[in-house]
């Protein structure tokens, strides 16, 4: 069992800027990611990343050239940071992470096996 541990969260207002962290307890994985879910709206893929190949990391298009996802691999700590931020990125965000990916990595959420129990980002107009 793979335990995932989000931090960063928080309240700001538009336009500011948050880093999410998101501590894995093991390194044998495959693809790490980030996924959002709103009240009332489906989860849905923010950002993922290959660990095991080249470094895939691939976006949502509502979040391309706002957020970046990273990752320590000597720490085993994922990243998203996120910049310029909407009101509509308002949601919980969850790490997620499974131990196969396909290439380029799936943004789907069924295809992720371990999820942490995810923070909070509120963003106010």
């Amino acid at each position: 069992q793979v335990h995932l541990v989000e931090s960063g969260g928080g309240s700001v207002q538009a336009g500011g800027s948050l880093r999410l962290s998101c501590a894995a307890s093991e390194d044998n994985l495959a693809v790490m990611g980030w996924f959002r879910q709103a009240p009332d709206k489906e989860r849905e893929g923010v950002a993922v990343k290959t660990i095991i190949t080249d470094g895939w990391t691939r976006y949502a298009d509502s979040v391309k050239g706002r957020f970046t996802c990273s990752r320590d691999n000597a720490k085993n700590i994922l990243y998203l940071e996120m910049n310029s931020l909407k009101p509509e990125d308002t949601a919980m965000y969850y790490c997620a992470a499974s131990r196969w990916t396909y290439t380029p990595p799936s943004m789907s959420s069924s295809d992720f096996t371990y999820w942490g129990r995810g923070t909070q980002v509120t963003v106010s107009s």
